[in-house]
């Protein structure tokens, strides 16, 4: 009988600061963790049945053979994972404090904090590193090696991180840029963005492979902006990058404008499109009068990833 009736674990949402495309071609990548947050809790069970309860549905199934359901398949392939630890089943309760429809993370979350619930049950490691790599085996797992880990990275280990992919890099790094999230509305779906970008880069190879490399150089630089809060250079590195952004064919005529928008404010010192384009935000560096046209996700920056909570009633 375990000594807690109850592991609650929460996870922070995230978004891409810097990096989006270009980590995928082994470039650097800066994310941040946001303070709004999805909290897991889990209860043992003294059957072999596994119970997830979440906005995404319902899931009622045997330990012993985990049957697929798309809209938890992160939830799934995490527990898959474990499930040699595991002596008895469980029961998941899943609460996201923002919505999945607009670009903040909460797949990376969820699948962080379900991570560490399980870990953190079952006496297995639940320091950042280990639940990283955990976590994003689970993702690869279901998005067939897809998917570059950047936004688990700073779900788990809040602030701003520095992100590599191949081999996995994590430096957490000391600032944290005053930021806020304009949604354009719309979201085209990340694979689909990456497969029109394949098709403009095999066209012009050369190009492509230069234009990543640039978008390297400006993490790179931006990394350091970071560490040294100096949000001035972060600002004109993120107005860089943006450009970039737009070479790739990745912004449309709505976000531009509303780049350009958010860029003539007095207190902005930066405007670009966070994640992979088409669509979702635009990140902001620096304060913004609140008579702008679009909705305004309010977001600060959290220093705190994952927390895990032990409950004994």
């Amino acid at each position: 009988m375990s000594a807690y009736s109850k592991i609650e674990v929460s996870a922070p949402g995230s978004t891409m600061l810097m990096g989006e495309h270009a980590v995928l071609f082994g470039e650097p990548a800066l994310a941040c963790a946001l303070d709004v947050r999805l909290t897991v809790s889990l209860r043992p069970r003294q059957d072999r049945q596994v119970h997830i309860d979440s906005a995404l549905g319902q899931y009622r199934g045997s330990l012993d053979e985990l049957t697929p359901m798309p809209a938890l398949a992160f939830v799934l392939a995490v527990i898959e994972r474990y499930r040699a630890h595991l002596q008895t089943g469980i029961e998941l309760s899943i609460h996201s404090g923002f919505s999945h429809t607009v670009g903040l993370g909460s797949s990376a979350a969820v699948t962080a904090a379900t991570t560490a619930a399980l870990a953190a049950h079952t006496g297995q490691d639940t320091e950042p590193e280990a639940l990283f790599a955990t976590a994003l085996a689970a993702v690869h797992q279901v998005q067939n090696g897809r998917g570059s880990g950047t936004d688990l990275a700073a779900s788990i280990y809040g602030g701003v991180i520095g992100y590599e992919l191949s081999p996995a890099q994590v430096r957490p790094l000391s600032g944290l840029p005053p930021i806020a999230l304009y949604y354009s509305g719309y979201k085209m779906k990340t694979p689909d963005v990456l497969a029109l970008v394949e098709a403009k880069a095999a066209r012009q190879p050369a190009l492509y492979s230069g234009l990543y490399r640039l978008m390297g150089q400006t993490s790179r630089a931006a990394e350091q902006a970071v560490q040294e809060q100096n949000w001035n250079t972060l600002g004109e590195l993120m107005n860089l990058y943006q450009g970039l952004m737009d070479a790739l064919g990745v912004c449309d005529a709505t976000l531009a404008n509303m780049v350009y928008r958010l860029r003539a404010e007095p207190g902005v010192r930066g405007a670009k499109i966070s994640g992979s384009g088409l669509g979702d935000c635009v990140l902001v560096l620096g304060q913004v009068s609140p008579e702008q046209p679009w909705e305004c996700i309010p977001v600060s920056v959290s220093a705190t990833g994952v927390e895990i909570r032990y409950e004994t009633n």
